[in-house]
């Protein structure tokens, strides 16, 4: 089980470098936005370009913070249910949840989403618009934030087994297994 914690917890390190990058375009977005409101609106410029940005900056943001923010447990539950069950319930339902839902769906959408990047890739896709950006890599976020959501899965599932086996302790708030 050692190893497979390892692993665990390189992924769980990944996807939280990846949240810090997503905290730090919430801020950017926010800037590129303010300062294209304010050239637009005293100067009378606007470019394409700076709003694609802003877009592109909110698709990475959405596309790769839903993995730090599986890992983080701040994703929504719906599951009333879960409230009921006892701590070692809630572990069998998150473990069986996400090894039989989440991850097939995510992996089936990033397959899915594969050809969707690829064809953009292939011709170089640039947007329509005067002034606007590439189109593909903003559109390979997708597959890669859907694998990642996967990895994050993978996590979890190796940090439920194991404290259903008794080698750790689930912290609450983090999600995080201890000793």
């Amino acid at each position: 089980m050692r190893p497979l914690l390892a692993i665990s917890t390189a992924i769980d390190q990944l996807n939280e470098k990846i949240g810090y990058v997503c905290n730090l375009l919430v801020l950017l977005a926010c800037l590129v936005s303010a300062i294209n409101a304010m050239i637009r609106y005293a100067f009378s410029y606007s470019s394409n370009g700076w709003l694609e940005l802003q877009w592109y900056m909110f698709a990475l943001l959405v596309m790769f913070g839903a993995s730090y923010t599986f890992r983080r447990n701040e994703h929504v539950r719906v599951e009333l249910l879960y409230l009921y069950l006892s701590e070692r319930g809630q572990l069998w339902l998150d473990l069986i949840g996400t090894l039989f839902f989440l991850i097939p769906t995510c992996l089936l959408l990033a397959y899915l989403s594969w050809p969707f990047f690829m064809q953009s890739y292939s011709v170089n896709e640039m947007s329509a618009n005067a002034g606007g950006l590439l189109r593909w890599p903003v559109k390979l976020a997708i597959p890669a934030g859907f694998v990642m959501l996967a990895l994050q899965g993978l996590s979890e599932v190796i940090k439920r087994a194991a404290a259903l086996q008794g080698y750790v302790t689930i912290d609450a708030k983090y999600e995080r297994p201890t000793q």
